[in-house]
């Protein structure tokens, strides 16, 4: 058996942080990886799934050129497989350069195996037991498979089997109308794939907004890309070397036959066989470990981070729980997940920034608020740019002036969304950014204007 001050299990966006501030503080620290360093977001997440957004964008503005007086020679085609070996260079950058700064890190040591609890203070990995006073799972989550009749005898691809594609599908059907499977079905539009987008609900994106959803149900289809709502239960079965996937549509049978079949249907925690009865943690009917508002489970001296937690399913909440968690453990400072505020992206051409409550989630509360709403289309800045899609709204508190949330859909939204978000944090009213001069011409100097036309929420 081997003692350490601290074993990590996984290196997400949580882990290496975290081991950088322990070892930093003069810990000895082990920290365990079963499969690829970086976890989600470097290999299947964020770094390849946006690496490969930029390259549908540049097929699509390739395929808008004559709007701008662009004359392109020939045909727009798309290189597959130049396209996968962009993204592993990215991709794969960002992995050996997570593996390298873990294993040149001074008092970390780095095992590569299944990381499984025996004890509460006991992780076997390799045959080897290793000890500590304080753990810390960090082991992420993985796409969901449901359990549909006939999913086990046809083939289907996910987020992360996607990522070995080297060619164009013929016709795509994704399962699941929220954020994965949005960007996915852009990305393989702007590409040259046909798409259709099963969604179960009566409307994509049901955690946004009505007109969030409509909005960008509508961008999505002026691409070409059919949208399928309000499904009853699905079944899907093999039929040559196509996919079929039978449903009910408003009440009526329903059939797509298509050449590849994705399923996008939400995640599930990797916490199954971590030998959590054996520690004695607690988790959820999900599988999702309970924790407390500094990231502590019901064990003393075990913590859980990421995606494994459910308390976040995004790269910058499982950053800012190795933030809690450090400053809890090491700085004095009692900071807590009840202080963040939700922020989120969603990432098609244009994008989405999200951050706060919903108008929905506003007129439930009872509260009296203003809004603000402008289309893109009087934006200078995006007409400019031929990038007109899209609105802006926002929300505030009639009483206290603060911003309670906003939904920034257009060019740049993505960005934007940031100067939104620091006046929320500083709990500011919404008048010092109604009152800022902003630069012109950009997207974000018609903030203060939107915010100069607020009105009652009704």
């Amino acid at each position: 058996m081997t003692k350490y001050d601290a074993i990590i299990i996984g290196t997400g966006q949580a882990g290496p942080s975290l081991a950088g501030r322990l070892t930093g503080a003069g810990m000895n620290v082990a920290i365990i990886e079963r499969k690829k360093f970086g976890g989600t977001c470097v290999n299947t997440g964020c770094i390849p799934t946006k690496t490969l957004v930029a390259s549908a964008r540049v097929a699509y503005m390739a395929q808008r050129a004559k709007e701008y007086g662009v004359e392109i020679a020939g045909t727009v085609k798309v290189d597959m497989k130049k396209v996968k070996e962009r993204k592993d260079q990215i991709s794969g950058d960002s992995s050996k350069g997570v593996e390298k700064w873990l294993k040149e890190m001074k008092g970390c040591k780095v095992y590569e195996g299944h990381g499984r609890f025996v004890s509460q203070k006991q992780i076997e990995v390799n045959g080897e037991t290793l000890e500590a006073d304080k753990i810390f799972i960090n082991v992420g989550g993985r796409a969901s498979t449901p359990k549909i009749p006939g999913i086990d005898s046809v083939p289907f691809m996910n987020n992360s089997s996607m990522m070995d594609v080297d060619f164009l599908p013929e016709h795509l059907v994704i399962l699941g109308g929220s954020y994965i499977s949005l960007e996915f079905a852009q990305m393989y539009r702007g590409f040259g794939s046909e798409v259709t987008v099963i969604e179960r609900g009566p409307r994509i994106l049901s955690k946004d907004d009505e007109d969030v959803s409509d909005e960008i149900r509508k961008i999505v289809e002026n691409e070409g890309i059919q949208v399928i709502t309000n499904t009853g239960e699905f079944s899907v079965e093999k039929r040559g070397d196509k996919v079929a996937v039978i449903m009910q549509c408003e009440g009526k049978p329903r059939e797509v036959e298509r050449s590849h079949f994705f399923l996008a249907v939400g995640r599930v925690p990797n916490t199954r066989d971590l030998g959590l009865d054996k520690a004695g943690v607690k988790t959820n009917e999900r599988g999702f470990i309970e924790v407390d508002d500094q990231l502590r489970t019901n064990v003393e001296g075990i913590w859980a981070l990421g995606d494994c937690n459910g308390k976040g399913a995004f790269t910058h909440t499982s950053y800012n729980d190795f933030e809690i968690v450090a400053a809890n453990l090491l700085d004095r400072d009692p900071r807590k997940i009840t202080d963040r505020i939700l922020a989120y992206n969603l990432y098609i051409d244009p994008p989405l920034g999200r951050v706060g409550m919903t108008e929905k989630q506003v007129r439930e509360s009872g509260r009296k608020a203003l809004i603000g709403k402008m289309p893109m289309t009087r934006v200078g800045r995006a007409k400019e740019k031929g990038e007109t899609q899209g609105f802006m709204k926002i929300l505030i508190d009639e009483e206290t002036k603060q911003i309670l949330g906003a939904a920034i859909l257009g060019i740049g939204g993505d960005e934007i969304i940031h100067s939104i978000i620091d006046i929320m944090y500083a709990k500011a009213p919404y008048t010092v950014i109604q009152r800022a001069m902003h630069i012109h011409p950009t997207v974000t100097e018609l903030i203060p204007t939107l915010l100069g036309d607020l009105k009652p929420l009704t």
